[in-house]
């Protein structure tokens, strides 16, 4: 089978906002922020760009306004995706696509916003118009994300005999990551103490558990893989992308909740990508919440179901370790971007330029939306460092 697509489009630039509880500004403005620091990494002006594409939640500047605002008169690509942390990739498989297929030469891809200071993420108030599911939830005042993924938390520990002391690992690791990452908004090491005495959210995920919200912007520029070789930075192209089903809590018969969609898709991404699981040098996995971490190691077969835990007790997931994960913090300790701040740091990694938390050597990354618990889609997408 023949892969057209394969290391055709590359990222060339990166840029993104500081990660703060209040950003003191508009959706908007962290958006063209982003994408102008994007730019400047890659070497290139507003005047160079004609594809816009982002993903939001309508929360967040529309790509015409922010095409209007980088002074973009007729973009000839523009892509504006709906949906949660399922749907982070689209933009940037789309806007690869749009290069590849002459489209458009050059194409910025953001995510924006004030999840923090503005409209609560995490609030009950929000999911309705998340999920047709919410009409089957809001008779038992289950809404927020913390309680659905609880649901899924407590049936995946039981499976396979999770401990709390297992997830603490989890958001330990990454806190220690975020100490050496100078963006990262958590930056104070934890314990297991301070993992075990912290307050519940919804049992059994704790405050640790959770994702943070953010205020913030991150930005990708997206060119073809052969002019990227004459821009400013390395370039990190996109060798593939793939997108598969989910598991909606209530509305698709799943038998089993601790069955994600990535299991079943992640064959035909390392197929695509013309790798496998042991050619991965850094996972950079969506975590909103903890229990994500090692259900994706076995999802993306990098152990067997059940044994995520010891390998991450082990060290595997460390820096210096098998498979380094979330080398930035993650969403528990960086911030929470919806998935684009994932692959900001994966382009970091393979350029070579993450100092104390770089991995070693690394050439081959791969970055993941939400796995499909709680949600009907998921996808990834594997990296790699140009030759």
């Amino acid at each position: 089978m023949k892969f057209p697509l394969r290391d055709a489009t590359a990222i060339a630039g990166v840029g993104c906002t500081e990660y703060s509880r209040q950003s003191g500004v508009s959706t908007l403005t962290l958006a063209v922020r982003a994408i102008q620091r994007a730019l400047a990494d890659a070497g290139l002006t507003e005047r160079d760009v004609d594809g816009v594409a982002c993903h939001r939640i309508a929360d967040s500047a529309d790509p015409a306004m922010v095409a209007q605002a980088l002074g973009i008169r007729e973009p000839t690509f523009v892509g504006d995706v709906f949906g949660g942390g399922s749907s982070c990739l689209a933009p940037l498989d789309a806007a690869g696509k749009a290069v590849a297929t002459g489209q458009a030469r050059c194409v910025v891809v953001w995510r924006a916003l004030n999840a923090r200071s503005g409209p609560r993420m995490s609030s009950a108030a929000a999911m309705p118009g998340l999920s047709s599911d919410a009409q089957y939830w809001l008779p038992y005042q289950h809404l927020s994300a913390p309680q659905q993924f609880a649901m899924f938390a407590r049936a995946y520990m039981h499976k396979y005999g999770i401990t709390a002391e297992d997830l603490g690992r989890v958001a330990i690791n990454q806190r220690d990551n975020a100490v050496r990452n100078p963006r990262a908004m958590m930056r104070t090491p934890i314990t297991m103490a301070d993992y075990l005495g912290a307050r519940w959210i919804a049992e059994p995920l704790r405050l640790f558990d959770c994702c943070l919200e953010s205020d913030a912007a991150v930005a990708l520029v997206i060119t073809s893989a052969e002019r990227s070789r004459d821009l400013r930075r390395t370039p990190v192209t996109i060798t593939a992308t793939a997108f598969g089903g989910g598991n909606q809590l209530t509305s698709n018969r799943h038998a089993d909740i601790t069955v994600s969609g990535a299991a079943a898709m992640a064959p035909r991404l390392y197929a695509a990508a013309g790798v496998g699981p042991e050619d991965i040098d850094v996972a950079e996995f969506y975590d909103a919440f903890t229990p994500l971490v090692p259900l994706q190691l076995a999802d993306y077969g990098f152990c067997a179901p059940g044994e995520a835990s010891s390998m991450i007790a082990d060290g595997a997931t460390r820096i210096g370790g098998r498979i380094p994960v979330n080398t930035h913090g993650g969403h528990l300790s960086e911030g929470y971007v919806h998935g684009l701040n994932h692959v900001v740091e994966a382009v970091h990694q393979l350029r070579g330029d993450c100092g104390e938390r770089q991995v070693a050597g690394a050439e081959v990354a791969l970055c993941t939306g939400q796995p499909g618990v709680s949600s009907g889609l998921t996808a990834a997408t594997i990296l790699k460092r140009a030759a």
